[in-house]
């Protein structure tokens, strides 16, 4: 009841009403025309055959041909219907979980894996079209031809009406064992084609590291454990489905069986027509197979129920981080500035502060540098800037704007913001540089790519026309990492934001790019944020911050920190040892 509940929830708005009346319209003309059938084939024997009445035969013969081909017509109506329905209720589902998950923030991702995220846009939306294709097809059609053929068989003969007394009771009892047997294995299927995808995900985008440690065997064992158990599930599940119509079959025969040997008792002491005993066979079937029917829908909801569910989890995850109810809009200005106003963040349930009273201001020209141990909070501070994450108290401001008063498009839109994980999409070059500015000129992208160093493997490539493979992976880890550069710096934003953006680069590389970086006008408007781990990287920079678990332990200058902050110190120490050794 709760999943029937669900579906009809999950439908609501995303199906058209009217394709759903015209259905229901063109079946009940089909289930009408096919309930006259067996009764004028009773009135051809009766009436016809019996008294040799061959006008008569033809008479009827024609109405029924018309029924017929009405049939043919209104089931074809109500086909196109149902399927036209069932598939715009797939694409809206599909649409509305992608537009969910998009606009998550990094704490909703970490809720539902990605596995499961693609298993509930396609297996069990798949399942949810199944269950409204046959709704609007078998549920509609199975209670009015029982009713329908229920009457008309009692019309016919009330005395052979008491073999559905017997009939019905076991074609229940027998159902009823065979969903009991089957709902639960239905029900498992999706978590259990969950466990594939997850797993063969993490094969696929874990292929180097399998192969490197020589864990090819181990992984395809996994594999093979979560295939089988699959395989297993639906072999019973199937299993179970198929003795299904045997036993039907044997439950028809036996019905029909007793209907023609005490329907012949009837006919021979003259108290029923032999065409009468046809049409009433005839309904007989019509009611079991309307049993049958709904049992199938039946068979199939608990799994669509399932799936409802699971959509509607997904669906139902309210972001934490929208839009203001009254937002701000940035000024229109060439004067830029970024402001931490002693910032407090927590990871979701965490008991400590991941960040503790970060304070700092920056403004157009300057370069704010960012250091600090392994695991000290260098990301989370930058993820901070384009909110992807909320801070618990203090202020974080662009333009003199608390990103929290402002519109999230407007705020991604003055953000430019370069990940550690450098990734492009399947297109040309071209198409990558255009994600953040889609009106950039090939001037304007050449431009950027100059300065990221990048231009001589782009030519080589075959220019901005290059075709880009999935995640990039004709390029290499620093050439994937300067065209993510690039691209952020192809859009004009207020800030600039590169998360460790710089590691795969080699430090000739990477000091040539800072200082295109410091030369360009346009960026000079913006304030620039690099993360880094190299004090190569920061020394430049006119602020850096030092972090030391999630607390700002240093501010200043390169010269001011090296003279003064015991942390920054360490850091510098390491690396020319480091170097030493080299």
């Amino acid at each position: 009841m709760k999943g029937s509940v669900q579906m009809l929830k999950i439908a609501k708005g995303r199906i058209s009403y009217p394709a759903v009346i015209g259905a229901v319209l063109f079946m009940i003309v089909q289930v009408i025309a096919t309930l006259n059938l067996p009764s004028l084939t009773s009135n051809i024997v009766n009436n016809g055959v019996a008294t040799g009445d061959i006008s008569y035969i033809w008479k009827i013969g024609f109405e029924m041909i018309g029924f017929s081909l009405l049939s043919v017509v209104a089931a074809f109506g109500n086909v196109f219907l149902a399927a036209r329905s069932s598939q715009q209720l797939g694409k809206n589902l599909r649409s509305d979980i992608y537009k969910k998950v998009i606009n998550f923030s990094n704490d909703e991702f970490d809720k539902v894996e990605t596995s499961s995220l693609i298993t509930r846009t396609t297996n069990d939306v798949v399942q949810i079209q199944n269950v409204a294709m046959m709704a609007l097809r078998m549920m509609i059609m199975a209670p009015i031809m029982l009713i329908g053929a229920s009457f008309l068989a009692y019309t016919k003969s009330h005395e052979l009406t008491w073999i559905f007394v017997v009939s019905i009771p076991v074609l229940l009892i027998f159902i009823g064992l065979i969903m009991a047997f089957a709902i639960p294995l239905f029900r498992a299927m999706q978590t259990k084609t969950d466990r594939i995808n997850l797993v063969f995900r993490e094969g696929l985008t874990g292929v180097r590291v399998i192969r490197a440690f020589r864990q090819d065997k181990f992984e395809q064992d996994r594999f093979e454990d979560a295939n089988q158990d699959y395989t297993h599930n639906a072999i019973k599940v199937n299993t179970i489905v198929a003795l299904a119509y045997p036993v039907m079959t044997l439950i028809m025969s036996g019905t029909n069986v007793a209907i023609v040997w005490f329907g012949g008792q009837l006919i021979s002491s003259q108290t029923m027509q032999v065409g009468n005993m046809i049409a009433f066979m005839t309904y007989a079937m019509q009611v079991l197979m309307s049993f049958m029917m709904l049992a199938m829908v039946f068979a199939f909801i608990p799994r669509a129920a399932a799936s409802a569910s699971r959509i509607q989890e997904v669906l139902s995850i309210e972001p934490k981080i929208t839009d203001p109810d009254k937002a701000a809009t940035l000024p229109a200005t060439t004067e830029h500035s970024l402001e931490f106003d002693h910032v407090n963040y927590r990871y979701q349930s965490a008991e400590q502060l991941a960040l503790a009273d970060i304070d700092f201001k920056a403004h157009s020209g300057q370069t704010v540098a960012i250091i600090g141990g392994t695991g000290s909070g260098k990301t989370t501070l930058v993820n901070l800037i384009p909110r992807f994450y909320d801070i618990e108290s203090g202020a974080v401001k662009l333009d003199g704007k608390d990103v929290r008063q402002l519109k999230l498009a407007d705020l991604h839109q003055a953000v430019s913001f370069v990940p550690q994980t450098a990734t492009l999409f399947t297109g040309t070059i071209r198409e990558n540089m255009q994600f953040g500015n889609e009106h950039a000129t090939d001037d304007e992208i050449w431009h950027a790519l100059e300065i990221a160093r990048s231009t001589d493997f782009v030519k080589e490539e075959g220019g901005l026309d290059a075709h880009v493979e999935q995640g990039g992976g004709n390029f290499s880890g620093g050439q994937r990492q300067r065209l993510a550069i690039a691209r952020a710096l192809v859009k004009q934003a207020s800030a600039y934001v590169f998360d460790d953006s710089f590691s795969a680069l080699d430090f000739k590389t990477d000091a040539q790019l800072r200082a295109e970086l410091r030369q360009d006008k346009q960026i000079q408007q913006s304030v620039v944020v690099i993360v880094a781990q190299r004090i190569a990287t920061v020394a430049d920079a006119d602020l850096i911050l030092v972090l030391d678990n999630g607390k700002l332990v240093g501010k200043g200058t390169h010269a001011e920190l090296k003279a003064n902050n015991e942390v920054y110190q360490e850091i510098m120490k390491s690396q020319l040892r480091e170097e030493d050794q080299l």
